[in-house]
C-alpha cells in the first residue's frame, strides 16, 4: 500500500559551539557562535529502506563548521552562514536545500583592562543583595553578581599537576581560560553609598581577572578576591564560584589545517568548579549574614 508518504524530512547538526578567536600581534578579537544546520533534498532512501548512501553525516557538518571557520574566519553570523550554505550545497550532490541557524553570543572588551585579549560577555549578568537584621538593631549586608562571563584568550597555563592513573588531561602553557564568576563580599559597615561601592567591586573583580596572569583558576580565584578585599576596607569577606568555562583547540589536522588556538569547541558540561572564601584578618564575625 502506498497510502503512507514521507512528506518532509530534513537532518542535520544542532548547536555546534564555535569560538573563533582572531589574532593581530597582542590585539585578539573573539566571535561566540551557536551553529545550527539542516539539509534536506534526496534524503528518502534512509527513511524507507535505511540505505544511507546519500547522506553526508552529521559528524562531518560538524567538521566543516570548525574547519571553514579556521579557513575563512568569521567576520559576521550572516557570511558565515553564507558560507556554510554554498559549502553544503557543493559538497553533496543529493542536498538540494540547507538551512543554517546562528546565535551569536556578544563579548566586549573588559573595560580598563590593559591586556588586549580580556573579555567580557555582554547580557546575562545579575546583580544581588542579602540582608539580615535583628530586634536589637543588628544589620548585616552582603552584595554580590551572578553570571558575569569573562574570558582571557590567552596569559593561561595549566601544567605541572598531580597525575594518576585516570588523568589524561595534557599540560598547556597557552589554552583559554573563561568563567562565570558568581561572587559576593560581606560589608563590616552600613553606610549609604549601595551603587558606587558595587560598581567599584565589579571594576575590580574585572580588573584582576584580565590582568592576572594565570597558573590555575585557582590562582586567579585568590587574586581576585585579594585585590577587592584590599581595594575596600569596608569589606570583611568574600566569597567566589568561579565554574571553568572550558574551551577546548579543535584537532584540524584531519583537514590538513593547523589550529594556532584559534578555533575552539565551547563545551558546557562537565566542567570544573573552583570556590573559595577570603576574609580580612580582624574583621568582625558573619553570623548569619550568609544564611
Amino acid at each position: 500500500m502506498d497510502d503512507i508518504v514521507l512528506e518532509t524530512a530534513r537532518y542535520g547538526k544542532a548547536e555546534v559551539r564555535v569560538v573563533r578567536i582572531a589574532k593581530d600581534g597582542a590585539e585578539h578579537s573573539i566571535r561566540d557562535l551557536n551553529v545550527s544546520v539542516a539539509l534536506s533534498g534526496d534524503q528518502a532512501d534512509t527513511h524507507l529502506t535505511g540505505d544511507n548512501a546519500k547522506v553526508l553525516t552529521t559528524d562531518a557538518q560538524k567538521n566543516a563548521v570548525y574547519s571553514l571557520a579556521a579557513e575563512h574566519g568569521i567576520s559576521s553570523p550572516e557570511h558565515f552562514a553564507l558560507v556554510l550554505v554554498r559549502h553544503f550545497l557543493a559538497t553533496c550532490p543529493f542536498i538540494s536545500h540547507a538551512r543554517i541557524a546562528v546565535e551569536e553570543f556578544a563579548w566586549d572588551r573588559i573595560p580598563g583592562a590593559t591586556s588586549r585579549h580580556s573579555f567580557l560577555r555582554l547580557g546575562q549578568e545579575t546583580r544581588t543583595a542579602l540582608v539580615h537584621g535583628d530586634a536589637d538593631g543588628t544589620v548585616s549586608v552582603v552584595s554580590g553578581l551572578k553570571d558575569l562571563v569573562v574570558l582571557n584568550s590567552t596569559d593561561s597555563e595549566f601544567h605541572g599537576f598531580f597525575k594518576d592513573p585516570h588523568t589524561t588531561l595534557p599540560e598547556t602553557s597557552d589554552r583559554v581560560l573563561a568563567t562565570a564568576v558568581d561572587a559576593a563580599w560581606r560589608h563590616e559597615t552600613t553606610t549609604d553609598g549601595w551603587d558606587e561601592s558595587y560598581a567599584r567591586a565589579r571594576a575590580v573583580l574585572l580588573t584582576a581577572f584580565a590582568d592576572t596572569y594565570s597558573y590555575s583558576l585557582q590562582q586567579t580565584l585568590y587574586a581576585m578576591g585579594e585585590q577587592l578585599l584590599r581595594q575596600d576596607p569596608g569589606l570583611g569577606e568574600v566569597r567566589l564560584s568561579l565554574p571553568n568555562r572550558h574551551h577546548f583547540a579543535v584537532d584540524l589536522t584531519p583537514f590538513g589545517q593547523k589550529n594556532d588556538n584559534e578555533v575552539f569547541y565551547a563545551a558546557d558540561r562537565p566542567y570544573g568548579l573552583i570556590e573559595g572564601t577570603l576574609r580580612r584578618r580582624g574583621a568582625s564575625a558573619p553570623g548569619r549574614a550568609w544564611d
